[in-house]
């Protein structure tokens, strides 16, 4: 493995792009401050340089909450955001699944980076389908992905999951909570969905479940 010094380049970090990028950003955006040992750690275990944007995001901050926490992008981690990229590879969800997550939702979506399991375009980001359980391509990167979570077009992205008072109520929430909704969003319904916080482990949880029931 590489030692931080081959880590960390401070001639030619993307952490000043990512600032522009944030500078422009036109959805909400919180950057969240950085704790030096926990970015040391997470970019070593990470082994991708600061030249790279995932490398300097994870070595620069803690992570990003986008639109009001809708979106979470993950840093080396925060206590309003406590995950980042390698530590969360561990959760039953990844198991023996070459995808390093980078992003969540409070619907239960995530977004990763395909490892070679979820698809042959090794690199793009993947993004987890609550509504449908599966593995969907974004046909991007993640430096696109990053331009696209702070400035792109969430609420089309959305559209069939966000309500009227969403701003208000995903304000509330914690980055370890997330909404469960009934009837839940994989199964196809006329009727009016009632939502509820739910412990964010939880519902990965239960999505993982039901998408090994639906693959047997």
């Amino acid at each position: 493995m590489r030692e931080m010094n081959q880590l960390v380049n401070t001639e030619d970090s993307a952490w000043p792009i990512i600032q522009n990028w944030l500078k422009d950003a036109t959805n909400h955006t919180e950057l969240l401050p950085v704790n030096k040992d926990l970015a040391e750690t997470a970019l070593y275990q990470l082994q991708v340089t600061t030249k790279s944007p995932m490398g300097a995001l994870v070595y620069g901050s803690g992570g990003l909450l986008i639109d009001n926490g809708w979106l979470r992008i993950a840093g080396s981690g925060h206590p309003q955001l406590p995950r980042d990229p390698v530590s969360w590879t561990q959760r039953p969800e990844f198991a023996g699944v070459r995808a390093l997550p980078i992003a969540d939702d409070v619907a239960g979506g995530i977004f990763a980076l395909n490892g070679g399991d979820l698809g042959e375009d090794t690199g793009c980001v993947y993004y987890f389908a609550p509504d449908t359980l599966n593995w969907e391509s974004l046909e991007v990167g993640y430096s696109e992905f990053l331009q696209w979570a702070l400035s792109g077009d969430l609420d089309t992205f959305y559209e069939n999951v966000r309500w009227q008072q969403w701003r208000e109520d995903v304000i509330k929430l914690s980055a370890t909570e997330a909404f469960t909704f009934y009837p839940f969003l994989w199964v196809q319904s006329e009727e009016a969905r009632t939502r509820k916080v739910i412990s964010l482990t939880e519902l990965w949880e239960m999505q993982y479940q039901m998408k090994e029931t639906f693959t047997q």
